[in-house]
């Protein structure tokens, strides 16, 4: 039986279950120091001086500063605007100025407080709606790290002009393990590295420029989740290892402080997104015009191509003739953000679903019905002009719509039924995601796999990183379905860019879907390699086995081979945006506490393409984790910030995500519409269940008390502050 579309145990279950998995706080090097950073307290100023307290001991503390940076100080991702350390400016709260090691971590971090950055304040632009345009220069001439437009069709006259305003904060990704990285020198002056990531080739890339050499190495630890808050930024981790590693010619360790973390790393986009449609009395849309400003912080990280994929999946998965699309992402003295699970779609997805429920509102149309009527369908085009097949919308709709007649498994111990305290509420969210890279990012990248046979096992070797998303379990299983072998004989080798190939970032819902069907043509040319050799048509790979006459290893490397299939532009933003597209319905049951605002989740169920379903159990944890963390970005997940774009409640007492006795009962349906390009038919789904959940909430929330919210998070005092508004 082909282990595909079979829940086969986690790989990686048993040594985390046992304790055995090693993170990188579990890796002790041989005389290893450790690292802390020294940050700016103001978000625009002048270095003045760094200052060491004279009556600090400072025997045994090594002091690193941008003096000490070898070759460029850049940390390079898309751009060479952001330093290692900052020099004679800083340009955000929290910026790393200089660095400190020390043989215990007590000891780094108590030399971190005893050195002083004394500064004199430069004016900063905090909000983003003051950026554009700037006597105060942060990036280029006018602040704008990238600026989208994009049209299909014209205008039309006639009909009723809706518009409408939405707004989205900061999200933190909140993985359970912080940031954290190993620096360990090398006998030819190279560096190995070996910390928790999602993409070891970035690392190289990023910190070549720094060193003025590429004689680097990188390996993933056991990494304790990402959701992208571990694509970018363990490059700037990575980065102050090294210079602490070279000047003490010793390893050095950093390990994040959950605090520190919280204030200084890449968040979600905060963004404000206005729409103004045109429709006709029966709620049909005939244009849609949308514009999104995103704060992009003070260095361009990943914001190009967070903006470029908001405004792609700004009009939803909803048929206009006519569609305007504008979008600007601006400099502030903020720390930089960057990338987050969904990358710039729960963004826009919140707007349009908010702007189609305001549609219902007007028009007094339900708001199901609003939907079920533009929605895409198998020849339609979007804002781009790809022409669209195998569509989901409306499977995903039903599905979802005939799982929510079912009753409640385990309903919350409060009243409810809008009698008393509660109102209760139900709201209903349509969402599509384009599944991997833009347009011709794929056939750029050329993601690489190559797959070892020794005896009877097979080893992939690929960059793609497990992050909890079962990298370990499904790639396997698509290697032994393709072999007509037993999954155990696979498993994936560790990740050490020394000995893989670059198979592309474990971003974009791109890993199983893309380079899932790398490895599936690995395995396929690992068959004809064995053939080739053993000079047999033979087709089975056990009998392939057993006509080799020696044991020695076989090697075969399969390389992404674009099938021409997709045409885009790059500077028109026209043609095939994304190879395909997942599709995903939620359905939010809730009740609104009326005397406090709380929000209390009854039930959430969601109904999503997945092309197919590799491991159904993992799908369904990646489809529910998903879930859960929308509905955390919908009601209590808010970043409180200072004048200074420093966050305040940096601790998990005051950052508040749903845990496990906040989630409510999850109902998953798993829709199978294949891809032909994805192994066995295969999509992303790691971002799409993200999209859906918060708008859904809002929706329920009108429902069950007639407020409309229009930003996130829907804090208990936002829902409080408009119920006394209606009152």
């Amino acid at each position: 039986m082909s282990p595909v579309g079979i829940n086969v145990p986690r790989a990686d279950g048993p040594s985390k279950v046992r304790g055995d998995a090693q993170y990188v706080d579990d890796i002790r090097p041989a005389d290893c120091l450790y690292g802390a950073t020294v940050r700016s307290p103001r978000a625009h100023a002048k270095i003045l001086e760094i200052r060491k307290d004279p009556n600090f001991n400072w025997a045994g503390i090594t002091i690193v500063t941008a003096a000490d940076i070898p070759a460029k100080n850049v940390v390079y991702l898309m751009t060479e605007d952001q330093p290692a350390l900052a020099e004679s400016v800083v340009r955000h709260v929290e910026e790393p100025v200089a660095l400190v090691a020390a043989e215990s971590r007590d000891r780094a971090l108590d030399a971190v407080r005893h050195l002083e950055v004394i500064t004199e304040d430069l004016p900063a632009i905090i909000d983003p709606r003051h950026s554009e345009g700037s006597e105060i220069k942060i990036f280029g001439a006018d602040n704008i790290f990238k600026k989208i437009a994009i049209d299909k069709g014209g205008t039309t006259t006639g009909g009723t002009v809706i518009e409408g305003e939405y707004s989205v904060g900061h999200q933190e990704q909140l993985y359970i393990e912080p940031q954290g990285m190993i620096a360990i020198p090398r006998e030819d002056q190279g560096l190995t590295f070996v910390g928790s990531m999602q993409c070891p080739f970035y690392i190289e890339k990023a910190l070549a420029p720094m060193l003025g050499h590429t004689r680097m190495n990188v390996i993933q630890a056991a990494t304790g989740g990402g959701f992208g808050g571990k694509e970018e930024y363990p490059s700037m981790v990575a980065a102050h290892a090294a210079l602490l590693a070279i000047k003490t010619g010793k390893p050095v360790k950093m390990i994040y402080r959950r605090d520190e973390d919280l204030r200084a790393t890449t968040k979600r986009h905060p963004s404000i997104i206005k729409i103004r449609s045109i429709v006709d009395h029966e709620g049909i849309l005939h244009q849609w015009d949308a514009d999104i400003l995103m704060d992009g912080g003070a260095y361009n990280t990943l914001t190009p191509v967070v903006l470029s994929r908001a405004l792609l999946h700004l009009t939803g998965p909803y048929r206009c003739p006519n569609q305007h699309l504008t979008g600007r992402a601006v400099a502030t003295h903020t720390p930089p953000n960057g990338a987050f699970r969904g990358f710039g779609a729960p963004q826009a997805m919140w707007a349009v679903e908010r702007h189609m429920d305001r549609i219902a509102r007007t028009l007094g149309i339900d708001p199901v019905e609003i939907r079920r009527r533009n929605l895409l369908r198998d020849g339609d085009t979007t804002a781009t002009g790809q022409t669209l097949t195998d569509t989901g919308a409306l499977t995903v709709l039903d599905e979802a719509l005939a799982a929510a007649q079912e009753p409640l498994q385990n309903d919350p111990i409060h009243p409810g039924g809008g009698e008393g305290r509660y109102a209760r509420g139900r709201g209903v969210s349509l969402v599509f995601h384009g599944c991997g890279f833009t347009g011709n990012g794929e056939a750029r990248i050329k993601g690489k796999v190559a797959l070892e046979l020794d005896g009877r096992c097979i080893k992939i070797l690929t960059a793609s990183t497990d992050i909890g998303q079962g990298v370990d379990t499904t790639f396997p299983q698509i290697a032994a379905a393709e072999l007509g072998i037993d999954v155990e004989r696979v498993s994936n080798a560790p990740h050490d860019t020394a000995n893989v190939p670059d198979s592309g970032p474990t971003v974009a819902s791109r890993t199983c879907m893309v380079v899932g069907g790398v490895v599936q043509k690995a395995a396929k040319q690992l068959r004809q390699a064995l053939q080739i050799e053993t000079a047999s048509e033979e087709t089975n790979f056990d009998m392939l086995l057993s006509l080799r006459d020696h044991q020695a290893p076989l090697r075969v490397m399969a390389e992404y081979q674009d099938d021409g299939s997709m045409e885009w532009e790059d500077e028109t933003y026209q043609g095939d945006a994304y190879p395909t597209y997942g599709w995903s319905c939620s359905v939010v049951d809730l009740d609104v506490d009326l005397d406090t605002g709380e929000v209390l989740y009854r039930r959430h169920i969601g109904a999503t393409d997945v092309g197919k379903a590799i491991n159904p159990v993992i799908v369904t944890g990646q489809l529910e984790g998903g879930s859960l963390q929308g509905l955390g970005y919908a009601t209590c997940e808010e970043v409180v910030v200072d004048d200074q774009g420093r966050m305040r409640n940096d601790r998990l007492t005051n950052y508040i995500i749903p845990t496990s006795l906040d989630a409510p009962e999850m109902v998953t349906r798993i829709i199978e519409i294949p891809y032909k390009g994805g192994p066995f038919g295969a999509k992303g789904i790691g971002e799409i269940p993200m999209d859906g959940p918060a708008p859904a909430a809002a929706q329920a929330i009108e429902q069950a008390t007639k407020i409309v919210l229009d930003t996130l998070p829907m804090t208990p005092e936002r829902v409080m502050n408009a119920l006394e508004a209606v009152e």
